[in-house]
C-alpha cells in the first residue's frame, strides 16, 4: 500500500518548522528518524496532509553531558549513537543496558529517542527508561519552550502533550545524586520484536543506602507504567533479598498485562518481577563487591 498524498517540506531553522506546523493546523507531522512513522503512512493508519523533515535542522542531533552530570539527547541523536557512546555505562547504566535492545540494528541506525518518546508507543523501550530516570522532554513552539516531565508527556497509547505547532527538540536525564546503578530486561520472541515484557530500573546510591529508585515497566499496560510504589519501597534502605522480594512484588501488582499471542496476564506478571529481581540482585551483588 502507498501513502496518502502529503506537502513534504523540509526547514532549516526552528522557527521555520513551527511556522510550517502553524500552518498545517493540525493536520502536520514532524519526521526525524521515521521509523514510526513511515510504516504508519504506508499503512495509512496517518494520513497528514503535510510532512515536515526536521533532518536538517542544525543543532539536534547532540548527546551531552553537563558539568553537573546532566544528560542532554537531542530530537537527531539515533539509537546507535547512544549504543556507542562510551559514557552511558559508568554514568547511566540503565540507558546503556536499553540501548541495544531497542528494535534491530537498521531501526537503531535511523529512529531516534525523542522520536520514541514521541510515538508513546506502550512497547516502546525508552519512556520506561526515561520515567525510571525521572527524566523530561523539552518542546519548544511559538511561545518559547517548556519542560514537561516524561510521565506527563505520555498521556496514553501513542498519545503526548505536544501542541500542534510543537516540536520535541531534546530529552533531559537529570544528574544523579550518588553512585547510579541499574539495567534494562525485556522478554521479545524474536530480536528486533515488540516486548512481551520489560522492566527499567535506576537505583542512585550512597554507599549501600539507596538515595533514589525508578521502576517502568514496558509492554504490560496501555501504557508505560511508573511502578512509584515499588521504586519507593526501595529508597531509604539497603537492597537485601526481602527488599528486593518486596519491590518485586509491587512492581508485578503495578503491571496490567492482557492475556494474547505472547503469553497469558500471569506471566507476563511473573516475568515482571523476574527481571525486577535479577537487575536489582545484580545492583546488589555489585555494592558488595565494590564495599
Amino acid at each position: 500500500m502507498y501513502p496518502s498524498r502529503f506537502r513534504y517540506e523540509s526547514p532549516r531553522s526552528i522557527n521555520e518548522a513551527i511556522a510550517l506546523l502553524q500552518e498545517g493546523g493540525g493536520e502536520a507531522k514532524v519526521l526525524a528518524g521515521g521509523q514510526s512513522l513511515v510504516p504508519l503512512l504506508k499503512l495509512r493508519f496517518a494520513a497528514p496532509e503535510l510532512l515536515v523533515d526536521i533532518n536538517g535542522l542544525p543543532g539536534l542531533d547532540h548527546h551531552t553531558v553537563d558539568p553537573d552530570g546532566t544528560i542532554r539527547i537531542g530530537a537527531l541523536c539515533r539509537h546507535a549513537d547512544l549504543e556507542r557512546w562510551a559514557v552511558l555505562p559508568a554514568r547511566q547504566p540503565t540507558m546503556a543496558a536499553a540501548a541495544p535492545l531497542v528494535a534491530d540494528p537498521i531501526v537503531r541506525n535511523r529512529g531516534t529517542l525523542v522520536g520514541s518518546l514521541c510515538h508513546a508507543d506502550p512497547q516502546g523501550d525508552w519512556a520506561s527508561v526515561v520515567t525510571a530516570l525521572g527524566g523530561h522532554v523539552v518542546a519548544q513552539g511559538a511561545n518559547g519552550r517548556r519542560s514537561i516531565p516524561v510521565t506527563q508527556f505520555v498521556t496514553g497509547p501513542f498519545q503526548n502533550t505536544l501542541g500542534y505547532d510543537e516540536i520535541a527538540v531534546e530529552a533531559v536525564i537529570p544528574a544523579p545524586k550518588g553512585q547510579a546503578a541499574g539495567g534494562y530486561l525485556k522478554l521479545e520472541r524474536r530480536v528486533g520484536d515488540f516486548a512481551t515484557a520489560g522492566v527499567a530500573v535506576a537505583v542512585e546510591l550512597s554507599g549501600a543506602v539507596v538515595t533514589r529508585a525508578g521502576i517502568a515497566l514496558t509492554g504490560v499496560g496501555g501504557s508505560t507504567i511508573d511502578a512509584g510504589d515499588a521504586a519507593q519501597s526501595l529508597a531509604g534502605g539497603q537492597l537485601t533479598g526481602d527488599s528486593i522480594d518486596n519491590a518485586a512484588d509491587l512492581a508485578a501488582r503495578a503491571a496490567q498485562p492482557r492475556t494474547d499471542h505472547r503469553g497469558s496476564a500471569e506471566y507476563k506478571r511473573q516475568i515482571v518481577r523476574t527481571f525486577v529481581v535479577r537487575i536489582l540482585t545484580g545492583v546488589k551483588e555489585s555494592t558488595e563487591r565494590a564495599a
